[in-house]
């Protein structure tokens, strides 16, 4: 079998006993109260309690690291405009799972020292989620009005998840709307920084390709058409015109391990594609940096396929750099606003991908963040 990953959440994720037992918080740090309802995120606060967290390294190469206390297993998470708190899919017993699974993926906002946290969607399986750039609102894709599909697989496009509609909300998951009506796969979705587009990723007829539409749901339109290319995992630059996405070729698919794929960014308001990697190797999950200029992507290494490491890229060319030294699984990076701090998804598991929790590192070195 030919692995290959959406940037969604992974539903073959491990359950936190502390999330089994109600979700309460680790000896002395406080969380959000169940019945609290966050309005603007600047009221929480806004900066990382580093007495809290204990950075770990993988190895002396790699930057100071830590994993997000108090918080169950997740794949996919991305800050806020306070470059603070994180929404991710987490796992959760109220989220639709397999019988043979005792929980499945809702979406969570907490913060990324893992004082507060809170649930965003109370049923479905969820895929991706975003912020809104007013810090108010989120957008996430759910099966929550398709209970009765079958929950699929994120990681074998041929059998992806279909019902997954997409909906805006406020952070505390009220005033809720849902703003696509089908029975399709629609997940990995973004919001450009200017706040009045949503980039998505859909499934017709075994085909993925790119979809934009305004932030209230009108206005769609598809901004890629390709037979053969697979398309997703769309983020925007800082120029909100620009995105970055990566593919693969649905007539090799399943004939190589890992599946090739290809980064690219295309503008969309003229179509321009222009191809930003060139090997035969799995280029997967990119996601721009705020200088408009780098990039954080994944691929294996070379001389050990089942170990997926995170690598920053350079839109100019250029070798990437290495940014993860780990053994097991890497991946589901994400950057902060302001360039300071990188999410993503290490393997604590004995299996590839199995016990992923999310991480946080410090780039702050990387002069990544945005530019005057």
């Amino acid at each position: 079998m030919s692995f290959v990953f959406v940037s969604c959440a992974v539903a073959t994720l491990a359950l936190s006993p502390a999330l089994a037992q109600g979700g309460s918080a680790a000896p002395g740090l406080p969380t959000q109260p169940a019945d609290a309802s966050p309005r603007e995120l600047r009221v929480l606060g806004g900066r990382t309690d580093y007495s809290v967290v204990k950075p770990v390294k993988a190895s002396p190469q790699e930057l100071p690291t830590w994993r997000i206390p108090n918080i169950p297993s997740s794949a996919e998470a991305y800050y806020a405009p306070d470059n603070y708190h994180v929404i991710a899919q987490t796992q959760d017993p109220q989220g639709a799972h397999a019988p043979t699974r005792s929980t499945g993926a809702l979406t969570w906002i907490f913060s990324d020292d893992g004082k507060t946290k809170w649930r965003v969607n109370d049923r479905g399986q969820d895929l991706c989620s975003y912020f809104l750039p007013d810090g108010k609102r989120v957008v996430f894709t759910s099966t929550r009005d398709h209970m009765d599909f079958p929950l699929g697989n994120v990681s074998d496009e041929r059998n992806y998840p279909q019902g997954t509609e997409l909906y805006i909300a406020d952070i505390d998951g009220a005033n809720r709307q849902r703003l696509t009506d089908n029975a399709y796969y629609e997940a990995e979705v973004a919001i450009s920084p200017d706040g009045k587009k949503i980039v998505f990723t859909r499934q017709v007829d075994g085909a993925l390709d790119l979809y934009m539409m305004n932030i209230d749901g009108t206005g769609e339109r598809k901004l890629t058409d390709t037979p053969d290319w697979q398309e997703g995992a769309p983020f925007f630059l800082p120029d909100s015109k620009t995105i970055t996405t990566r593919a693969w070729s649905r007539a090799i698919y399943g004939t190589k391990r890992p599946t090739p794929m290809t980064i690219f960014t295309i503008n969309v308001e003229t179509g321009e594609r222009i191809q930003r990697t060139h090997d035969d190797w799995m280029n997967w999950a990119p996601y721009p940096a705020p200088d408009g200029r780098h990039y954080v992507f994944v691929r294996p290494l070379l001389d050990n396929p089942a170990n997926w490491e995170i690598f920053l890229g350079d839109l100019e060319g250029g070798e990437p750099v290495r940014l993860t030294f780990n053994d097991s699984f890497d991946g589901f990076p994400s950057l902060s606003p302001d360039g300071t701090k990188m999410l993503f998804a290490r393997s604590e598991g004995p299996g590839f991908m199995s016990g992923l929790y999310t991480y946080v590192m410090d780039v702050s070195s990387l002069n990544i963040g945005p530019k005057p």
